[in-house]
């Protein structure tokens, strides 16, 4: 799948995410020859067990309108920690106990960490706001 595609598909999971009040969101870009077995990962909270899962299910049901299933699901039931697994990224939406406990973002230090807005920046886009400032 093309880059551009996986970016677009992560920010509707963003979307989702924010539509639900998904808390902490965090875009981690995964770097090759790290050992991982995806390109992003999209990581966020949610209050109690049945916003983890309204959370995942607007997730699901946003990307399923744009023609992508998850290969697998896990953790749905408990809520504790959804994993929504599609294949060039992953969501995780835990509790906030649970991403605590795992702490993925340490897990993965070497991972490039992005907020929503910069998902959607090229490189040339930032090259040209930094030849903008300079001029």
């Amino acid at each position: 799948m093309k880059k551009t595609d996986v970016k677009r598909q992560v920010s509707e999971a963003i979307s989702a995410c924010q539509e639900k009040q998904a808390e902490e969101i965090t875009i981690l870009e995964l770097e090759q020859g790290s050992g991982a077995f995806t390109d992003y990962f999209v990581v966020c909270s949610g209050n109690n067990p049945r916003q983890v899962q309204a959370i995942s299910d607007e997730v699901e049901e946003r990307l399923e309108k744009a023609g992508q299933r998850p290969t697998h699901i896990e953790g749905y039931k408990q809520a504790e920690w959804v994993l929504l697994d599609y294949v060039d990224f992953v969501v995780h939406v835990f509790s906030e106990k649970a991403r605590k406990f795992y702490d993925l973002e340490r897990l993965w230090k070497s991972a490039k960490r992005l907020t929503p807005s910069e998902l959607g920046k090229t490189k040339r886009a930032a090259t040209r706001s930094v030849a903008k400032k300079r001029a």
